[in-house]
């Protein structure tokens, strides 16, 4: 197969895998969510094969939305052969009524009510945030088991581990395809948002060039945030807050890394390549989760980063007010990682020594940021043999290829 059919395949599917698998599983139901991830992948296969000898169809879309159907109406077909027991595939479902179930479900409106279901589905409290966030990957976002161990620094086995335990529990408890009501819906929205927040995360703060799956993450994480903005039963102040968060973040995209790959600091980085675009529909996106009222952690956080993204340059940001808003984050949300981060805003506001005194109390000595954030900060105070071993240890417990070249670099221009 020609690399460019591939890419084709690979990106399209990747857009489209969550809504095939959305589909099916309205009408599978979640008892049988191997199954569907069985179709979805059949489909992939298919494509990978048809299209490589016959060429990309006119609608490559509505192909796959085809194939998907038909392919889970031969397995219907196949298990009432094989079992008078299987004639219906679910309880009161049979083929004509279940093809006609699967017809309507892959008409538009369907599918996106269908993949808001699976959002909750997969962000259900009876499975751990690990197993959720792996979920949405496999079953949303398309990714592979390998990807998305990939993505995690874990091993396949694990990731297969979560999954299975996951499947598990939807099929011994029963669990229905549908988004809760009332109190039932903005106790689970929570978790929703966190397990969106936590996989944009894990996309931006990867720096690795190869592949696209980095990046992925982060436009899958902010895709599903939006249909729970686009709908009225689901969107919020917080998600509006958390979309907004989002764009403030990936309007710096490209200019996190250079050509080279190496990585850019935010001090360094060259402004007039932030997406304008991005920026001004994540101040929209902010006005709309009514700051005035409400102050949640994504509130807080969009509110930083919107005061970083209509900067004219690092050193004209109102640090004052990022400072202050860290410190509304932190009593709310009062983790070790938070204060890290206020860290630069109190070192840029009230001196390097501010700072270092913040630091040496956070219970984060095997985390390569802190020593990284401590050692740029000794470097201010004029401590530099103390910074020295900082980015010395930095660099020992980074992963990231890239992180280890951008501390390496700092470390060879500190004269002790």
């Amino acid at each position: 197969m020609s690399e460019p059919v591939r890419q084709v395949v690979e990106h399209l599917f990747r857009e489209e895998s969550g809504k095939l698998a959305s589909s099916l599983t309205r009408a599978f139901g979640l008892a049988r969510l191997e199954s569907v991830e069985d179709i979805v992948q059949d489909t992939l296969l298919a494509a990978l094969r048809n299209w490589s000898f016959r060429g990309v169809p006119e609608n490559p879309t509505a192909w796959l939305h085809r194939v998907a159907r038909n392919r889970a109406i031969d397995i219907l077909r196949k298990r009432r052969r094989e079992s008078e027991e299987n004639a219906e595939l679910v309880p009161g479902l049979r083929e004509a009524a279940f093809t006609l179930e699967l017809e309507r479900n892959f008409l538009s409106w369907e599918i996106e009510d269908s993949q808001l279901r699976m959002i909750f589905a997969c962000c259900h409290p009876g499975i751990p945030e690990e197993s959720q966030i792996a979920l949405v990957l496999k079953t949303l976002c398309g990714f592979s088991v390998r990807e998305i161990a990939s993505a995690f620094f874990t091993q396949e086995s694990t990731i297969e581990k979560r999954l299975g335990r996951a499947r598990k529990y939807f099929r011994d408890h029963h669990v229905e395809l549908e988004a809760p009501t009332g109190l039932a819906l903005t106790a689970r929205s929570e978790t929703v948002l966190a397990c969106l927040y936590l996989l944009f995360n894990e996309g931006y703060k990867r720096t690795e060039s190869e592949g696209l799956i980095q990046r992925d993450l982060c436009l899958e994480a902010m895709r599903l945030t939006l249909l729970l903005a686009n709908h009225s039963e689901t969107r919020s102040p917080n998600v509006y807050a958390l979309l907004a968060l989002m764009m403030f973040h990936a309007a710096r995209f490209d200019t996190r890394t250079n050509e080279q790959g190496e990585i850019v600091l935010l001090s360094e980085q060259d402004r007039s390549k932030w997406n304008k675009e991005l920026i001004a529909r994540g101040l929209h996106c902010l006005v709309h989760s009514e700051p005035d009222l409400y102050s949640s952690s994504y509130h807080l956080e969009a509110a930083i980063q919107s005061l970083h993204a209509t900067a004219t340059s690092y050193k004209e940001t109102n640090w004052s007010a990022i400072l202050g808003l860290y410190k509304r984050l932190y009593a709310i949300k009062p983790s070790p990682i938070v204060a890290l981060h206020m860290s630069v805003s109190l070192a840029e506001v009230h001196g390097a020594n501010d700072a270092i005194a913040l630091l040496e109390g956070l219970p984060l000595t095997n985390y390569y940021l802190y020593y990284a954030i401590l050692g740029d900060t000794l470097l201010k105070a004029d401590r530099r043999k103390e910074a020295s071993e900082a980015f010395t240890r930095s660099i020992e417990l980074t992963m990231n290829p890239r992180e280890r070249l951008l501390l390496e670099e700092r470390l060879s221009k500190i004269e002790v």
